[in-house]
């Protein structure tokens, strides 16, 4: 729906992922519409793949995971690629849900540089995926692994990942219906679940045991 048919706010953002429902633009320069796929993307949180390779990047280290430091960075670098759905009109509005801690950022730096990463929307105990980005291999990989490990800690029972790829199909993404998905989701509305439960200072070896069935 074009913004000039009906202002898009905050509340309004937070009532369409309720409902099953989530803004994209055409694309930079565009209108920003609503999306209802017929068939959703989803990663069951007791299904998470971990590679062993993946398994071994996380465990070699040289990097650190932040929650919450570098949220517009996160939206910018998941924006900068030649074909992109967010629009100016959808930073703004997530950089709101940020500042009302309904929107989340998880990152990874290295040598003092964010080089991957992913951001969402939470609502219940649903968490809803909206991009993710890798300036250095497994970045986004990683991101994840830490996010599942972070849900599951939290009480989470839902992880929308909006559509399916082969890289989210590669870590345990299925695509569902609109009515199983709208059923998983009414059941996660209603869970009380916490962001922030899962402890600091967790080894590498502690979130691949959490991240994992």
């Amino acid at each position: 729906m074009p913004r000039d048919e009906l202002e898009i706010t905050p509340k309004l953002l937070l009532s369409a992922y309720a409902a099953g429902v989530f803004p994209m633009a055409e694309h930079r320069d565009g209108v920003t519409r609503w999306v209802d796929p017929h068939r959703r993307g989803v990663i069951p949180l007791d299904r998470l793949h971990i590679s062993r390779s993946l398994a071994r990047r996380a465990r070699r280290g040289g990097f650190e995971v932040r929650v919450d430091t570098a949220f517009a960075a996160v939206v910018d670098a998941c924006a900068d690629r030649a074909e992109t759905w967010i629009n100016d009109e959808i930073r703004d509005l997530y950089a709101e849900l940020a500042g009302m801690n309904a929107a989340h950022s998880v990152e990874i730096w290295q040598e003092g540089a964010l080089v991957g990463g992913l951001y969402g929307v939470r609502l219940g105990g649903a968490f809803f995926g909206e991009s993710m980005f890798s300036a250095i291999p497994d970045a986004s990989k990683l991101a994840l692994v830490w996010l599942v490990a972070r849900l599951r800690a939290g009480g989470f029972t839902l992880l929308d990942t909006q559509f399916v790829t082969d890289h989210l199909t590669r870590m345990g993404a299925e695509e569902i219906s609109r009515t199983a998905y709208r059923k998983r989701l009414a059941h996660a509305l209603v869970q009380q679940a916490d962001f922030h439960a899962l402890p600091d200072g967790l080894s590498a070896d502690d979130i691949l045991a959490r991240a994992r069935a």
